[in-house]
């Protein structure tokens, strides 16, 4: 079993494994942004192999599923002792319509609707506190981030939460959330093909002492080095990533030739493709951890090698190589 690595969260006091488990598929389908069905007895297994495995977080949101992940979520960790119970991050201010699950999701920031939103997550969660809670995206209901960022520092005083973050904001919020308390952590996305936080969201948090957690690091299964354009055209009706353009075309096909191009550092280093694709995330200064996620154990086994790999100069140097070769993705290309 590989050795696995820790990092500190910002300046939270939480100790977080390099990689982390992510519940969006979890959720199920029949939603906007769902990845289809999904077994939850397969779900629960996933998430209790991981821990076993070492992974001391677990990240999920109230959106996913309409509470449904949370509640997986749950479920799974019943029976860990205290002492091997994972740290639980959730997400709140995207709220879908119970009656029609595949419109978009409204982002709301009205106080009032937050701290119902907390009640929610803690209930379904059955928990008396939230390990990390993160305004999923910025607000578009006419609240102003001073106003949403203050219910979060109250939460966080009254000890509902024990640490606040935003996920999906940019630098400019970003500073305007920090000049008001500071900003625990910051979830943005980051793979080799979404690679834009790394030129100003992660560097900003690095000079704040704000903890980053990256999500889709493999690209929603794209870097896993299983994906191909059958299994593409194969994907659910309701998969969100049918409609994604990373996944049709000429950016599906550079997209996969980059997953190709990382096999011969995965079998250098005894280790599968996903691993690689997500320890290069984790080669950025600033990145505290990835959240990679899993639909069934067998896939836990397929990334977790990443939890101890850390890559070497010259892995780094043949990535950025393939990175202009294929031409997949936007953002900076080297370190």
């Amino acid at each position: 079993m590989p050795q696995v690595l820790t990092r500190p969260l910002g300046t939270t006091g939480m100790e977080i494994t390099q990689v982390g488990f992510g519940s969006w598929a979890v959720g199920g389908g029949g939603w906007r942004f769902g990845w289809g069905h999904q077994d939850d007895e397969d779900s629960i297994a996933a998430i209790r192999h991981a821990v076993e495995l070492g992974v001391n977080w677990v990240d999920t949101a109230a959106a996913y599923g309409l509470g449904h992940s949370e509640e997986v979520v749950a479920t799974a960790l019943e029976g860990f002792a205290p002492s091997d119970r994972p740290f639980v991050f959730t997400k709140g201010g995207t709220i879908s319509d119970p009656d029609d699950p595949m419109a978009p999701p409204r982002r709301v920031g009205d106080a009032a609707s937050l701290r119902r939103e907390v009640e929610g997550s803690l209930r379904r969660l059955r928990v008396e506190r939230i390990d990390l809670y993160q305004m999923h995206w910025p607000a578009e209901d006419g609240t102003a981030l001073d106003d949403y960022w203050q219910v979060f520092a109250d939460l966080r005083d009254k000890g509902l939460i024990r640490a606040a973050g935003l996920s999906n904001h940019g630098v400019d919020l970003l500073e305007a959330a920090e000049a008001l308390g500071h900003v625990d952590s910051v979830q943005p996305p980051y793979s080799l093909i979404k690679r834009l936080a790394g030129a100003d969201i992660i560097p900003w948090c690095a000079a704040h002492d704000t903890g980053v957690i990256v999500y889709s690091p493999m690209q929603a299964g794209l870097l896993t080095g299983a994906f191909t354009e059958a299994r593409a055209a194969a994907l659910d009706p309701d998969d969100w990533r049918r409609k994604s353009p990373d996944f049709v075309g000429a950016e599906l096909r550079k997209n996969l030739a980059l997953a190709d191009a990382l096999r011969p550092i995965a079998e250098r280093r005894g280790t599968s493709v996903g691993a690689v694709a997500v320890a290069w995330t984790l080669a950025t200064p600033g990145v505290s951890g990835a959240i990679v996620g899993a639909r069934r154990p067998s896939q836990v086994d397929g990334w977790f090698a990443a939890a101890g790999l850390t890559l070497g100069e010259e892995d780094l140097a043949e990535i950025a190589a393939a990175l202009d070769r294929t031409g997949a993705g936007e953002g900076p290309t080297g370190r």
